[in-house]
C-alpha cells in the first residue's frame, strides 16, 4: 500500500515572523513548524524572530522580494500590520499573507473565515482583500502606511494607551477604559469640503468588529472597495460612555461607507493604526483610501 502524496500547494515556502519575547512563543513556533513539516514535508518552513520595533516590516520586505512565499505573522494586529506593510513595500510581490493570532488584539483574524492554517495551505484558498491606504502629508513630508483593519482617532488610540498602561485582563481593561474616558479630549479637523468638525472619536474601519470597542458596523465585507466611517461628534463624556456601552452590547448599527475620506488636523491627536499608536501633528493632511484587492491572503 503506497502512501498518499503530499498535497500540492501554491507557495514555494512558508515564512513565520514572530516576536520571541512574547511568553510561550518559542513553544508555539516549534509546534507550528512541526505541524507544517508533518503536513507538507516538501515545503520549506523558516522561522524569523524579530529583534526590535519595525523589524517585522523589514523581514517581510526582504522575503516578499522573491519567489511566492506565504508570510505568516504569528502575532496580534500590530505585528501583522508590520508584515502587511513590508509586503506592500515591494511592488508586484507575489507574497501571500496570513496571521496566526498570538497577541492582545486579533481583530483581523476574527474577520476572516474560520479555518486552520494547514487547511488553508492545503486548499490554497487565496483571496484578495482590501487595505486602508493612509497618506499623511505635513509640509514637504509625505508618509504612506497601510492598515488591514482600521484607523482610529480620539477614543481608540487613547483606549489602547490606557489599556497598555493599566495591564491586561478584563477587570483591569475596564478600569483603564473608564480612566481613559475621564481624560478624553476632543479634536478638530477640516474636511475636504472645507467644513470644520469637532469629534470625540473617528474610526475608519475595514472590519465590523474591534475587540476592545465592540461592534462598530453591520458590514463585514473586507473586499468591497469601501470602508465604514464611524463618528462621534463632541458631546461630552456621558455620550461617549453610552456609545462605548452600545458598541460592546448591541453594536452601533449600519454606518456610512465610502471609498475615500480626507481631512486636515486642526489639533494634534493620537492615531491608532491596527493597534499601533502614532501621533499626528496639527496641520497634517490625512487621506484614507480603500486599496481595493491590495492584499493576497488566506
Amino acid at each position: 500500500m503506497t502512501e498518499d502524496p503530499a498535497p500540492a500547494v501554491a507557495f514555494d515556502r512558508v515564512v513565520l515572523i514572530f516576536n520571541p519575547g512574547k511568553p510561550g512563543m518559542g513553544a508555539r513556533i516549534e509546534t507550528l513548524q512541526s505541524s507544517l513539516n508533518r503536513e507538507f514535508p516538501s515545503l520549506p518552513i523558516s522561522a524569523l524572530p524579530t529583534t526590535h520595533a519595525g523589524h517585522a516590516r523589514e523581514l517581510a520586505r526582504t522575503e516578499a522580494g522573491w519567489g511566492t512565499p506565504l508570510m505568516v505573522s504569528v502575532s496580534g494586529d500590530g505585528g501583522y500590520n508590520e508584515v502587511v506593510n513590508g509586503v506592500m513595500d515591494v511592488a508586484g510581490s507575489k507574497a501571500v499573507c496570513a496571521v496566526q493570532p498570538a497577541g492582545n488584539a486579533n481583530d483581523h483574524h476574527r474577520s476572516l473565515p474560520d479555518q486552520s492554517l494547514t487547511q488553508a495551505i492545503r486548499e490554497s484558498s487565496v483571496r484578495r482583500i482590501d487595505l486602508l491606504r493612509i497618506t499623511f502629508r505635513d509640509g514637504d513630508r509625505e508618509e504612506v502606511r497601510y492598515a488591514h483593519s482600521y484607523v482610529g482617532f480620539g477614543l481608540t488610540p487613547l483606549m489602547a494607551v490606557g489599556i497598555e498602561k493599566g495591564g491586561k485582563g478584563k477587570v483591569l481593561e475596564l478600569v483603564s477604559v473608564a480612566r481613559t474616558l475621564s481624560k478624553l479630549m476632543p479634536f478638530e479637523l477640516v474636511r475636504a469640503d472645507g467644513a470644520t468638525a469637532r469629534f470625540d472619536s473617528l474610526i475608519l474601519a475595514n472590519i465590523s468588529r474591534m475587540a476592545k470597542y465592540g461592534t462598530v458596523s453591520e458590514s463585514d465585507q473586507p473586499d468591497d472597495g469601501r470602508f465604514e466611517v464611524v463618528t462621534l461628534p463632541h458631546a461630552g463624556r456621558w455620550k461617549m460612555a453610552l456609545m462605548t456601552l452600545r458598541a460592546v452590547t448591541l453594536g452601533l448599527g449600519r454606518q456610512p461607507s465610502v471609498s475615500t475620506y480626507a481631512f486636515t488636523m486642526r489639533d494634534a491627536a493620537p492615531c491608532q493604526i491596527d493597534g499601533e499608536v502614532v501621533h499626528v501633528q496639527a496641520g497634517t493632511h490625512v487621506l484614507v483610501e480603500s486599496a481595493h484587492g491590495a492584499l493576497a491572503t488566506i
